[in-house]
């Protein structure tokens, strides 16, 4: 069998492994192909490493270490040549970086035209391209969107969340992308925080369950196969723990508690053989994690025995205190492999010959972390396999992927209130009448990190909104109507609202005050009016506080940012399937009351962590 044809069985099989594992099948049901593929000797991968750095030059040491984004390599003066002038070694795309035409073969045919360039190198050195891939290929129109992380914290499914991450590696390597930013591990402490939704949860115990499952997720049985990709887990170490919920701020737990809340996700998932770990923008007492030498070398390289590459993350070196040169140093020196500039390449590079001559700098850290880059390079078969496997382009957004994101949706919805048996709704009711900004609006549905950085407004690409699955999901003679501001429901049946926040991400998402906005309690409140039961569904990146929308709800479910698939969501709302989720933070009652948190004392939050309703019964706290 020639090798392409091997990899064509591989992708056509590779999907109905996946549903066949989520609905209870072992390991003895998948085909062999899926379950393992050939490893290669550490030993060889080694020696080949040893070979390679004993060739390269200063200028081609340092070009691998020097991560570009590709939007900087076509503007401002610069060419994609320069691949080849600065012996780039990797190349990422950041939010709304992308081809100018967004489908996945233009994306694949971008990143074999930059992989040809680095191929001219003397050395033949391939590039390695990164991607924010942090809830599906999200970046690429018409991929799989799924679940942001607080939801699939929420269906403590680790099995789904491997999944979801083997289907996300397969679209990216369809797209020739190697290497995604994820799983984030934060534990996130305060919901003021703009990056809540980026976690799997408030504990430690998501943290380590749900990271190691995305890595083996993302990495498969080995690196070496065209249907694996590079897993980054991110971000080392306390984004989530930072004073006020503040982005990138200074997290001040003792030591103890650092490593007990904000370090231990990181061991499951490094024992799993994460292949590279990114710094974080945050502080630690006051001293940057990009600069901090005991956290990211004594800690994370030498007690955790991570082997991997450190890499920083966007511009992450520029807030070390003093001038850019001396970032650079700092940096370094501190155990960071390499730099994602991601823009004044030039700068960069001529500071670090600059530094390795003056030998502030040594040469010794230089080709460590050389080694730790081309071994990753190595032990991913870029060498042997280049190019992107086109045979897996096709399947991007597949209804077979579309199916799991469909489940993770499903087992991700938490059922807060439902009195009167609001819920399940019947597919027979005369006329349900659907109201709130977010019912179709898929933009809203997805969040943060969904095509553009900060997300999109509307069909920013292919999916189904929540009020198209309720349409798809009734019997031919019941109405369903809608309104923005829940005008016009009298006489309905029962009445969904679909409310929440807009899309955000990172620092853009800090906030001081998470009360819902006056549009969102305005559609309650008219729905309430016209005298019929209230089923609110409230789609978000975090806790919210409620107010009197949840007394003026009959049913209320926390559905958070459930991705493309919105008939996931209709699925538990008419009962094909039951509520599973359980919450993944404590949902607080108030401002006053943020932050809360498991194991707090007092600890007394609107709903506590681990709280879930069912159809059958509450199923009480975790």
């Amino acid at each position: 069998m020639k090798v392409i044809a091997k990899k064509q069985c591989l992708t056509l099989v590779a999907s109905v492994a996946l549903v066949l594992m989520l609905n209870g099948c072992n390991d003895a049901s998948l085909p062999r192909e899926v379950m393992a593929a050939d490893k290669p000797s550490a030993a060889v991968s080694d020696a080949r490493v040893r070979e390679l750095v004993s060739k390269m030059t200063l200028d081609e040491k340092i070009g691998q270490m020097t991560q570009v984004d590709r939007r900087y390599l076509e503007n401002a003066g610069n060419s994609v040549s320069d691949i080849k002038t600065y012996f780039i070694g990797s190349l990422l795309s950041g939010g709304g970086s992308r081809p100018k035409e967004n489908k996945p073969e233009a994306w694949a045919e971008m990143y074999d035209g930059y992989q040809k360039i680095a191929l001219e190198t003397r050395l033949k050195i391939p590039i390695i391209y990164g991607i924010d891939a942090v809830h599906g290929h999200n970046n690429v129109y018409g991929a799989t969107i799924f679940p942001h992380n607080i939801g699939m914290g929420c269906s403590r499914n680790p099995e789904l969340v491997k999944a979801a991450a083997q289907i996300t590696a397969l679209e990216v390597a369809g797209t020739g992308i190697d290497w995604t930013f994820a799983p984030c591990i934060a534990v996130p402490q305060d919901e003021r925080w703009g990056r809540t939704y980026e976690g799997f949860g408030e504990t430690a115990e998501l943290a380590e369950m749900m990271g190691k499952a995305a890595v083996e997720g993302y990495q498969g049985d080995s690196l070496n196969s065209s249907t694996s990709i590079l897993a980054c887990v991110k971000h080392f170490a306390g984004d989530g723990g930072t004073t006020g919920g503040a982005d990138q701020g200074d997290t001040r737990a003792d030591t103890a508690d650092f490593r007990r809340t904000h370090i231990a996700g990181y061991i499951p998932a490094i024992k799993a053989g994460a292949g590279s770990v990114m710094a974080s923008y945050n502080s630690w007492k006051g001293n940057k994690l990009h600069g901090h030498k005991y956290l990211l070398t004594d800690v994370l390289k030498g007690e955790l025995g991570f082997n991997g590459v450190v890499v920083s993350d966007w511009k992450g070196l520029d807030q070390l205190p003093g001038n850019y040169e001396s970032d650079i140093e700092t940096a370094i020196n501190a155990g960071v492999d390499m730099v994602m500039v991601p823009e004044d390449y030039k700068v960069f590079i001529t500071l670090m010959k600059k530094l390795i001559g003056e030998k502030k700098i040594s040469m010794a850290r230089i080709d460590d972390a050389v080694s730790r880059i081309l071994k990753v390079k190595f032990d991913m078969g870029l060498f042997e396999r280049p190019y992107t496997e086109k045979s897996l382009t096709a399947k991007i957004g597949s209804p077979e992927h579309r199916s799991v994101a469909r489940m993770c949706a499903s087992e991700s919805l938490v059922l807060l209130k439902n009195d009167k048996n609001a819920l399940p709704l019947s597919k027979t009711a005369a006329r349900i009448h659907v109201a709130g900004k977010t019912a179709d609006n898929l933009g809203y549905q997805c969040g943060g990190w969904t095509m553009e950085w900060q997300g999109g407004d509307g069909n920013i690409t292919v999916g189904t909104t929540i009020l198209t699955a309720i349409k798809q999901s009734v019997a031919p003679n019941t109405k369903v109507t809608y309104s923005k501001d829940g005008t016009g429901a009298k006489g309905a049946t029962i009445g969904v609202v679909v409310i929440g926040e807009k899309p955000y991400a990172e620092f853009e998402g800090d906030r001081r005050d998470l009360a819902l906005s006056e549009e969102d309690r305005l559609a309650v409140e008219n729905m309430k009016k016209a005298g019929i039961p209230v089923v609110t569904l409230v789609v978000s990146g975090r806790p919210v506080i409620l107010g009197d929308v949840l007394t003026k709800s009959d049913a209320l479910v926390a559905a958070w940012l459930p991705g493309s698939e919105g008939r996931g969501v209709t699925d538990v709302l008419f009962g094909d399937k039951n509520f599973k989720g359980k919450l993944s933070h404590s949902w607080p009652k108030d401002m006053l009351q943020i932050p809360v948190n498991k194991g707090d004392s007092p600890y007394a939050p609107l709903f506590p962590y681990g709280y879930g309703l069912s159809y059958t019964k509450p199923s009480g706290t975790k």
